[in-house]
């Protein structure tokens, strides 16, 4: 069963905006997935992450974009970006949010993972603990294509592509599929 929340790649757009500041390819109406497609073989592929990253609901986006990150990093590399992020992808609430949020406020954002935390702490409700102060709904989205980006730059040029297309194909067995683990 799918979790795509979109019917056709135009919706994703209708719904946020800001994808047109991550995504030049004019939207269609042609299944996401097919949209995610073209992306990805057309001339700027790396828009691809962009479009992901606003495809997949906010849950999964965060998840994506930790799996992706963390599947980019050197082995047993500790970042606690990820760790708070997963921590929210895990037990989604506010004490998980607010602390995923607070990590990235103090945390270094030359790493990838404190851009992962910062689309957790984005994911909704409050962006502020002591008052309400709505999270715009496409925070999490940004965050979340800032890090996987930053993540496949930090990476030598040769190995770049074959990250981004992993990316991409993560991207994509999620949406399709109800029943990923986590």
């Amino acid at each position: 069963m799918s979790r795509l929340r979109f019917s056709t790649a135009r919706e994703v757009f209708e719904t946020f905006p800001s994808a047109h500041e991550a995504v030049t390819m004019p939207p269609t109406v042609e299944s996401p997935l097919a949209f995610l497609a073209r992306l990805a073989k057309g001339p700027a592929p790396t828009e691809a992450i962009g479009f992901c990253a606003f495809l997949l609901p906010r849950r999964e986006a965060v998840w994506w974009g930790l799996q992706a990150v963390r599947a980019m990093q050197p082995p047993g590399m500790q970042d606690p970006g990820l760790a708070a992020a997963e921590a929210w992808v895990r037990e989604p609430g506010d004490r998980t949010r607010f602390e995923a949020l607070k990590l990235a406020q103090a945390g270094d954002r030359a790493r990838p993972g404190t851009w992962v935390a910062w689309a957790a702490g984005y994911s909704g409700g409050s962006m502020v603990e002591s008052h309400g102060v709505p999270c715009p709904p496409d925070l999490t989205a940004k965050m979340v294509r800032i890090a996987v980006l930053n993540a496949i730059n930090r990476l030598p040029s040769r190995e770049r592509e074959g990250a981004l297309r992993r990316c991409i194909e993560a991207c994509i067995r999620l949406a399709e599929d109800d029943t990923a683990k986590r």
